[in-house]
């Protein structure tokens, strides 16, 4: 854990350590870096605002070490920009959460982070579970709060693709490329069909809006 303010440090390895999870941690880039190579760790939770070297820049530098290589990389920061996420996300992070967050959704968030790791050959099969949404993509099955969901299978591969990387800002070429490919012609309108459709069937909280650029899953 990399984070300039030692509360954070604490408060945030107190919840993690209860969770049997092994926490080192430093206040700034340069000296999570050097510690990350020495410890190498599963995963990193980088804060953005951070003297001598931010959480950008660190992912980065990361990122170019090949022993890190698959050291996963989250950021958790009080920046809520999309620039910021979007920034984040180009550099290699993994997941991107803001702050404040509670603890337990934290610890969620990192436990499905470890789970791609530890089976990265079987990822698409993997169950994605969020906050009362369990998406079952072997089965191609959604429930919420234990009932099932009835969507179309445009509409599975959109929310699921959102879903398993929660955060991360996917423009609308990225949509239509990774759910709709070379199968037909198809344009912004219908990526926001499918958008409207998912909202009225799983809750207008799971998915943002990025004007201008595309869409994020949140919990």
């Amino acid at each position: 854990m990399v984070d300039d303010e030692q509360d954070i440090l604490e408060f945030i390895g107190y919840a993690l350590k209860k969770e049997g999870y092994e926490i080192f941690t430093a206040l700034n880039g340069k000296d999570a870096i050097e510690l990350a190579e020495k410890e190498k760790p599963d995963l990193i939770i980088l804060d953005i605002m951070m003297p001598e070297m931010d959480g950008i820049e660190t992912c980065g530098e990361i990122r170019k070490i090949d022993t890190l290589e698959n050291v996963l990389v989250a950021f958790l920061t009080a920046r809520n920009e999309d620039y910021s996420q979007i920034a984040g996300f180009e550099v290699g992070a993994d997941d991107y959460i803001t702050k404040p967050v509670r603890p337990r959704v934290l610890v969620s968030r990192i436990k499905a982070l470890l789970r791609r790791k530890k089976s990265p050959k079987s990822k698409q099969q993997e169950n994605i579970i969020t906050e009362g949404l369990v998406i079952d993509r072997e089965k191609y099955i959604v429930t919420q709060d234990g009932r099932p969901v009835d969507l179309r299978k445009k509409e599975f591969e959109l929310l699921a693709m959102l879903a398993e990387k929660p955060g991360k800002v996917f423009t609308r070429d990225v949509i239509l490329n990774a759910v709709w490919g070379n199968e037909v012609v198809v344009g912004d309108r219908t990526i926001d069909v499918h958008i409207n459709k998912l909202r009225e069937k799983v809750g207008e909280q799971y998915i943002r809006t990025i004007k201008g650029v595309g869409y994020k899953f949140e919990f």
